[in-house]
């Protein structure tokens, strides 16, 4: 028997994507502030009005029934599509607004004063929070925890790190195109030497970690050559590389993406960085896809998509025009 849309409370149906997506009634309960026991009375009556189980419970955590996993399909373009109706009624600008935004570094100190500014100047009472991309920041966003990622990710064809891996629960925009280049400070031996691969890789190198990993694609495609970096320091972000590759005292290069120059120009360091010596079709496997993704139940809000905007406004400001993707 049909069942009219009004007797549902469409609240419930919140609830039921936060179920989908833990697995789990208390981790569901955890990410809505509200006690596991509410979680398993919502449950109760979506299954009643459903006239379903919905979900199995197993070792694993819930498990979706078929008609469940025929919800599931539409639930998510369901909840973005109330979201957006909800936003259209706002005329005002909203208070006490909060913008979370995950960004790798040294790429937030380069759009942070420009980027707060422009959310601060639309939304004067709002409060934003940035922080340094890391290895449970794609939790994070996935969580609700975060509105908005700008990241790189690898373009190698056997990282773990690549866009194939990102949950299927996040929506991307590749924003720009880059590739590694050794930064070398200004009194550096090398710079007196011919610029080949055999001389790069006989001086030790500082290493970033990229995805919880301290060898990235550039010491994968050098191991199926047969070659390897000497890697004697690794820091958790490109901007200690490069601040530690500037300082006196070493021979050690580190090898970063290309926008770095930026922040090496713009934070005066004593650096200067030449393109990896490696040929043409090997260099492309090391592209770097620079991305912004947001969890999809965000689509349509209108806060994430004008802070979308601004990102991307912000991007063509300093990067080259030709590795911005249209």
């Amino acid at each position: 028997m049909n069942k009219s849309l009004h007797r549902l409370d469409l609240n419930l149906l919140v609830i039921l994507q936060y179920l989908v997506e833990e697995k789990s009634v208390s981790l569901a309960a955890k990410r809505l502030s509200i006690t596991p026991s509410s979680v398993s009375k919502s449950l109760a009556k979506l299954r009643h009005w459903f006239d379903d189980p919905l979900f199995i419970r197993s070792p694993q955590g819930l498990v979706p029934t078929p008609l469940m996993s025929r919800i599931e399909k539409s639930l998510p373009e369901f909840l973005n599509l109330s979201n957006y109706i909800a936003d259209i009624r706002d005329t005002e600008k909203p208070r006490g607004i909060k913008f979370r935004l995950m960004m790798e570094a040294p790429l937030n100190l380069i759009m942070l004063h420009d980027l707060s500014l422009k959310i601060l100047n639309q939304y004067p009472e709002s409060s934003v929070s940035v922080r340094d991309w890391e290895y449970n920041s794609l939790a994070s966003i996935m969580a609700g925890d975060a509105d908005i990622g700008v990241l790189g990710r690898e373009s190698y064809h056997k990282s773990k790190e690549s866009i194939n891996a990102i949950p299927d629960i996040l929506n991307f925009e590749v924003l720009f195109i880059d590739r590694p280049l050794a930064f070398i400070r200004k009194d550096h031996p090398i710079l007196d030497e011919e610029w080949n691969l055999t001389n790069l890789l006989k001086y030790p190198h500082i290493s970033t970690e990229y995805g919880n990993r301290i060898p990235w694609a550039l010491d994968d495609l050098l191991h199926s050559m047969g070659l390897t970096r000497h890697v004697h320091l690794s820091y958790s972000s490109f901007e200690q590389s490069l601040l530690m590759a500037s300082h006196s005292g070493h021979s050690l290069i580190a090898c970063s993406p290309g926008y770095c120059q930026h922040y090496v120009n713009e934070f005066h360091l004593d650096l200067v960085c030449r393109p990896l010596p490696i040929d043409e079709i090997l260099y492309k496997q090391l592209e770097i896809p620079f991305l912004m993704l947001w969890h999809k139940r965000n689509s349509y809000n209108s806060k994430t998509q004008w802070l979308r905007e601004q990102i991307k406004n912000g991007i063509t400001a300093f990067i080259n025009p030709q590795q911005i993707i249209d």
